[in-house]
Formats: structure tokens, sequence, C-alpha cells
């Protein structure tokens, strides 16, 4: 409670940008926001302008190497794992140091060459990339070994945030969502039989349900699949693991930063 928060994710008219403002500002701390339009990193991706995209995404990390050379005293924040790595990579290379030294700054003894060293604390991330191979390689070369708490979380509009199950090397580093019920709940079907639910463990369709004071929206096919979770003590009702973009979609769709 009490820390200031970055945003590195997307910027304007977003639920998630207004969720994460909210959060920090819920526990005391103030809210820095970058600007970053994903569609047109999609628009760039479609029109296969790689280069371009990745001149975006520096100039995203960018934003934030200044903010956090500004002396805010941010402590968490929120990214997806593609800007991560991409944060990460920046800071390796000795780009915050860089901007310390052009503030005419003093670079702590210990260097600024970690997302520790940074003084980040703690990660709240999401995207479609979060695979247990990703999270295996934050944790162990981005965050030093858990050091750097990192907790992923999945949704959209009308389900809002799941959490997850704790991530832990013990459990391969998977990652198990859970729907924020009442507000929404999901079941995972199969993809010819909306009314069938797979067994524990087994691949299917999400499905999702919606029901607010002001709106009701019952079992709509998302976009994703993934494997059905058993109920666990904090949150003892269905989950999904792997998520991921449902594969008779997955050729036609970009995922840009998530």
């Amino acid at each position: 409670k009490g820390s200031n928060w970055l945003m590195l994710g997307p910027s304007g008219p977003r639920r998630l940008r207004l969720a994460i403002e909210h959060l920090a500002q819920h526990r005391g701390g103030i809210c820095f926001c970058i600007d970053l339009d994903p569609r047109w990193v999609v628009k760039l991706i479609k029109m296969r302008e790689i280069g371009m995209a990745n001149l975006y995404k520096e100039h995203a990390i960018e934003q934030v190497l200044t903010i956090l050379a500004g002396g805010h005293d941010i402590k968490c924040m929120f990214t997806t794992p593609k800007l991560l790595a991409a944060f990460d990579e920046a800071l390796r290379s000795g780009k915050l140091e860089d901007k310390f030294r052009q503030l005419g700054k003093k670079i702590p003894a210990g260097g600024l060459k970690s997302i520790k060293a940074a003084g980040i604390t703690g990660i709240f991330s999401g995207g479609t990339e979060f695979t247990p191979q990703f999270t295996r390689e934050a944790y162990e070369e981005m965050l030093d070994n858990g050091d750097v708490y990192m907790t992923p979380t999945y949704g959209n509009t009308l389900m809002g945030l799941a959490c997850s199950k704790p991530i832990c090397p013990e459990d391969g580093f998977k990652i198990s969502y859970y729907a924020p019920q009442p507000r929404a709940a999901i079941q995972v079907v199969e993809p010819k039989n909306f009314d069938k639910l797979v067994e524990y463990g087994q691949t299917g369709r999400v499905l999702l349900t919606t029901l607010t004071k002001e709106f009701f929206v019952p079992r709509f096919p998302e976009r994703d699949e993934g494997e059905r979770e058993l109920p666990f003590e904090t949150y003892p009702w269905d989950g999904v693991s792997g998520v991921r973009t449902f594969s008779e979609f997955a050729a036609t769709t970009v995922v840009g930063v998530y």
C-alpha cells in the first residue's frame, strides 16, 4: 500500500488503464501512464511493418525510462509479457543509467541494470504470451528468482480481471486463472458442443457469463481456449490455464503488444 505505479500498457479510453489507475489510487498511490496505442501496433504488424512496430515499442520503453529517471518512487507496475521483456532488455543495456547521466543524477552503487535495481518490487501483468516458458524465464532471469513479485491476470471488458493461482517453480510455472465470481463465470467446453464441459485438464473453448446490476450476457463464446482447471481454496470454482487464441482463429488473429 502507498506505492506509486507505472502503467506500461494501453493508454486512452480503455478499461484496463482506468482499472490500474483506480487500483493505485485505492491503495494510496498515484499512477504514471505512458502513451501507447495497441491498435496502431496491430495495424503495423498487419502491414508487415515490423521495423516500425519495433520502433514504436522502443518509443514506449523510452517513456518508461524517462518516468523512472524522474525520481517518482515507483514500486509497482502493470505491463504485458512482450513489453516486460523489452523493458528488461533496455535496463540490461544500460539505458536507464544513460538517462541518469543525462540528468546529472548519481547512479546508485549497485547500478540500474535490472528490474529490481530500478526499484520495482511488484508486477501485475497480462497477455496472451503468458506461457509457463515465458513465466519461468521472467522469474529466473528478469525478476531475480522471484525477488520481484509478479502475478498474471486475464480478462476483458465483459469479464473484468480474472485472478491467477500463485505461480511457483513447484507447479511448473503453470498459470491458472479464476474468474471474478459472481460478476463473471467461465466454463471450458467442447468447441463443437457448448453444452458439454470438457474434463479437468482437457482443452476446450472458453465460455463467459457476465452478470451485473446493469448487464447480463449468458455463455458468450470467447476467442480463447485453454485447459479446464480444478477449483482451489482461494477460488472454489473452475478455472482455466494455458489461455491462448482459439485454434480456429489463431491464423487470422494479430496479438500486438499483448
